[in-house]
């Protein structure tokens, strides 16, 4: 396989973050890494848990970003370090639970068969939501259908955040010009490669206490009407 790295961004996790490192190095991979990208806003025993874990494994590599501006742009600086580090896939996935460890494979299999990107998603055959509250549901397949109809994509769900890449897919995007500093990433990473060569995969995404403010539509909506005018970087991932 191969140099794969996982780039988790992680905030008090402390609950789920020993078991969902332990789960992911399970896996039968000999050439799997997992980096997850913390910040100062994470209050408990997260950082702590995870060091621990860097030390006893070299498959784990614990980044703690200090300009941190939020989840978004530590998503992004882990994928400047997947990349410096010479990760040939990158995974993107989230470190409190929703998504789930043992759905990697599908991911890799795909990335490994020449997919550029594999998007994970809930809404097609075999994938699922549980344990989310009916708006967050709304808004999440609202959401996709709004933002084919605006952008011309055709993807099944377009605000995962379960998702891999080839190297070569995110070399070609300039990581300082994203729009978008909260929900919509997801969504703007889709259109811009949506000209490569992509796969949806299903999952089943298990829903958390967190709340999505107005605020967070309000710039969604705003970010999915701007995209078009920011065709630069379409143009680089799409040649």
């Amino acid at each position: 396989m191969k140099k794969t790295i996982i780039v988790m961004p992680v905030a008090n996790e402390e609950a789920t973050m020993g078991k969902i490192l332990d789960d992911i190095l399970a896996l039968p991979y000999d050439n799997l890494y997992i980096y997850p990208v913390i910040d100062s806003y994470s209050k408990d025993r997260t950082e702590e848990i995870i060091r621990e874990k860097e030390r006893t494994s070299e498959k784990v590599k614990c980044i703690f970003y200090k300009e941190s501006t939020g989840v978004i742009s530590c998503y992004l600086e882990g994928f400047r370090q997947a990349l410096a580090d010479g990760a040939e896939q990158i995974l993107e996935m989230d470190g409190g639970g929703s998504h789930l460890p043992k759905e990697i494979p599908q991911f890799i299999e795909k990335m490994e068969a020449g997919y550029d990107c594999v998007w994970g998603s809930r809404f097609i055959e075999g994938g699922s939501m549980r344990e989310q509250v009916l708006y967050r549901r709304i808004l999440s397949k609202g959401g996709t259908i709004l933002a084919n109809l605006v952008l011309g994509t055709k993807l099944q769900d377009m605000t995962s955040g379960f998702e891999g890449f080839q190297r070569e897919v995110l070399e070609n995007l300039d990581l300082d010009k994203f729009l978008s500093h909260g929900h919509m990433y997801q969504t703007e990473m889709r259109y811009y490669c949506r000209n490569l060569k992509t796969v949806e995969v299903p999952i089943h995404y298990v829903g958390t206490a967190s709340s999505l403010k107005a605020s967070s539509v309000t710039e969604a909506l705003r970010i999915l009407f701007q995209l078009k005018k920011n065709e630069a970087l379409v143009k680089r991932v799409g040649k």
